[in-house]
């Protein structure tokens, strides 16, 4: 096999399990705030506690990353999911739930930015749209697996069964890892890493990288305020059973699946110069959907607009990454996305907390799925002053690499 494929099936099978594992604690919500005696606001916290390890993790994972390499990184993290979703099934306290998940976001947060930095090395620009969305569809699958298998397992063996043995997939991606990502990188990435730690001050100092990074703080309230309560909203809005729980749920997911192909192609081939209007439509496309979602008075509409919100919020994944990676320096990409990361998985961790504190304040899911559009129409602002801002002519923007040579060229962000 092709080394490059080799890298896009590592990388998907690592996400594709990264996301059965954490999506899991979703879809077994109502049985853990059964099992434990939990209100909506304390499995909240329990949700937000695993986004307040992801985002701690995430600028010292990035700079291990540009010091150590990816590859380190990425057999590392999962041998440590593998430890942390076991110890949630052992827990018999909502203290010793939120440590394992603490815990576990830890260990993936170490890993996110090893990720975009491995295709930041070893694909040209105009390639990596179309490589992120590849290898962001295990976003989608993931959690689509993850309904209909753990809403089963569940019904059979209970919520602490599954995630003893969810701790299996992630030892066989660390396996996978060690075997199919090159053991060096291009000859591009290496001189420059001696670098890293000079180029990330200038980098610091770019307007478009803050703005980015409000972006997508803004965008996580409606990412992770939708990952974390959709199930709990399909199974306590519309009071449907687990076996219908977990394949209803899947739907939306299978809809997030093409529209990630769908945003990847647009963003490398007809949008390729314009991706962050792109991505500014996705954005107010998914607030539009998740608004009809909570106007919803039926099961079938309210899964039509999960699905469209899913479609939307998901397609808008690899023009980020595309952006991302556009604006950071070769030198430092994973301490960069580790920055813009970080102050996504702000969002991450609050929006879980939020939605439920609200839906308990509230007695309504409504009020959650308000400040999920609010998130995103900030984002979708955001996005717009990013494509009035002349950071190119003006020198700010760091280059980047058009194919995989080591000759630099200026950031065009008309995209």
């Amino acid at each position: 096999m092709e080394k490059k494929a080799k890298i896009i099936v590592a990388l998907w099978l690592f996400q594709f399990v990264n996301y059965l594992d954490r999506v899991a604690i979703s879809f077994a919500g109502p049985f853990i705030m059964a099992d434990l005696a939990l209100d909506h606001t304390a499995f909240g916290l329990v949700l937000s506690s695993f986004g307040i390890g992801y985002f701690l993790a995430q600028v010292p994972g990035g700079m291990l990353a540009d010091r150590w390499g990816a590859r380190p990184l990425l057999i590392i993290a999962p041998i440590c999911w593998a430890a942390f979703t076991g110890a949630t099934g052992l827990m018999a306290s909502v203290a010793g739930v939120m440590t394992a998940r603490l815990c576990f976001g830890l260990s993936e947060g170490i890993s996110n930015s090893a990720c975009y930095k491995l295709i930041g090395d070893h694909f040209d620009p105009r390639r990596r749209a179309r490589t992120i969305s590849v290898w962001l569809t295990a976003f989608a699958v993931g959690p689509a697996v993850a309904g209909p298998l753990v809403g089963t397992m569940i019904h059979a063996y209970g919520w602490r069964f599954v995630f003893g043995m969810l701790a299996v997939p992630a030892l066989f991606a660390a396996l996978i890892n060690a075997s199919f990502i090159p053991t060096r990188t291009p000859s591009q990435a290496g001189p420059a890493q001696h670098h890293s730690s000079r180029s990330f001050g200038p980098a610091l100092r770019q307007p478009a990288l803050w703005v980015i990074s409000l972006a997508y703080f803004a965008f996580n309230i409606g990412y992770w305020g939708y990952l974390g309560w959709m199930p709990s909203y399909l199974a306590g809005a519309h009071h449907i059973d687990v076996k219908a729980f977990g394949l209803l749920g899947g739907i939306p997911y299978a809809c997030a699946f093409v529209g990630l192909l769908l945003s990847g192609w647009l963003a490398a081939g007809p949008c390729h110069r314009h991706r962050p209007q792109l991505l500014l439509t996705c954005h107010l496309a998914t607030a539009l959907a998740l608004y009809l979602t909570y106007q919803a008075e039926t099961l079938p509409m309210a899964l039509i607009g999960l699905s469209g919100a899913a479609f939307f919020l998901y397609g808008g994944l690899s023009p980020f990454g595309a952006i991302v990676l556009d604006l950071a320096p070769a030198a430092c990409r994973a301490a960069y996305s580790g920055v813009v990361n970080t102050a996504g998985q702000i969002g991450g961790a609050v929006a879980p907390f939020a939605v439920g504190f609200l839906v308990d304040v509230t007695g309504s899911f409504a009020a959650g799925f308000a400040f999920m559009v609010c998130g995103l129409v900030v984002a979708a602002a955001c996005l717009a002053v990013i494509t009035r801002m002349p950071t190119a002519s003006k020198g700010e923007v760091p280059p980047v690499l058009p194919h995989e040579t080591g000759n630099y060229a200026r950031v065009d962000t008309n995209y």
